[in-house]
């Protein structure tokens, strides 16, 4: 399996002087570059289920988790590392189709399959995956740079990632091809199965130096601004109105869905005018503002009242 793997990760990488067949990989990050670390973890039943998942959408989905976080840093991929833990029973197409829908990812923004791990699982497919990537000396950008006073916008559109995941929920049969997994026809659903990490957004704030603090929307928009103002010991207010949310789903689902892989980032007000409404084709949305005062509030319509708006995104072990 180690032999496949690595026939069908063969890419060039110019940060990559050794992949696999080493104990360790070999990476030269780019010179007065500082290398970024991320890992996450793709659990089956927490994370997807092969009953609605196809491999190669788990596949896919496994790499955006770490591109998204390298994209959140204004940073630029350099390689990946994939440790899969697999059941006796899962048949070798299973396998094969998710490196395929992996691999496509990660040739895409140009990210090697350097190395990794294989095990048997007892029970569930487990997948963990790491992604190096770099940024210019001191230029990453960071949850703790917001101050009073900055604008907060979010790429593209939120809701879809819970909006179709309460649709699987509610009935997984119809969503089946053929007795198989569900294969996507709409945005949004092809946004909750292969969604797309925002790189050239990230990097394209940060080579302008236009963001003052970025985090990638994987657990809801609620959860991720609080985040921002708790390392930025800040408050803000978003406006209801201004939330792009994803058609077919609903304001609560685009404030606390996560699986978006978004950035929420904020700008000093006086480089509004210097963000476009489209970077690298994306939607580009002001939402808000940092305030001085603690607290995260929602906006009414009629910009008069206002609610507090409590982290109800994603977390694990929360009851």
């Amino acid at each position: 399996m180690i032999e496949r793997i690595r026939r069908g990760a063969a890419q060039p990488g110019a940060a990559v002087i050794r992949g696999i067949g080493d104990d360790c990989a070999v990476v030269r990050p780019p010179r007065g570059h500082e290398l970024l670390v991320t890992t996450d973890f793709s659990l089956e039943g927490i994370h997807f289920r092969r009953e609605w998942h196809g491999p190669q959408a788990v596949g896919h989905r496994c790499l955006t988790r770490g591109l998204s976080d390298i994209a959140a840093m204004g940073g630029k991929p350099l390689a990946a590392f994939l440790s899969l833990a697999l059941p006796a029973d899962v048949p070798q197409r299973w396998v094969d189709d998710f490196l395929r829908g992996f691999l496509r990812l990660a040739r895409r923004f140009q990210t090697p399959l350097a190395g990794g791990d294989t095990a048997q699982s007892p029970g569930s497919i487990l997948a963990d995956i790491v992604v190096l990537g770099s940024a210019p000396r001191g230029k990453a950008i960071l949850r703790s740079g917001a101050k009073a006073g900055d604008d907060i916008y979010v790429t593209g559109s939120l809701g879809a990632g819970l909006a179709i995941l309460r649709q699987l929920q509610a009935g997984a049969g119809r969503f089946s091809r053929g007795g198989g997994p569900w294969q996507p026809r709409t945005p949004a659903e092809r946004k909750h199965f292969y969604p797309v990490p925002r790189l050239e957004v990230g990097r394209w704030l940060r080579e302008r130096q236009l963001a003052s603090a970025m985090i990638d929307i994987s657990d809801g928009l609620s959860t991720e601004l609080r985040h921002i103002c708790q390392e930025s010991k800040v408050g803000a207010w978003i406006a209801e109105a201004a939330v792009p949310v994803t058609a077919g789903a609903h304001l609560e689902e685009a404030l606390h869905g996560g699986d978006e892989y978004e950035l929420l980032f904020t700008a000093k007000p006086a480089r509004h005018e210097r963000i476009p409404e489209r970077i690298a084709g994306v939607p580009i949305h002001w939402i808000g503002v940092i305030t001085r005062d603690p607290g995260v509030w929602l906006v009414a319509p009629d910009m008069k009242s206002r609610q507090e708006l409590r982290p109800r995104g994603w977390e694990h072990f929360r009851a």
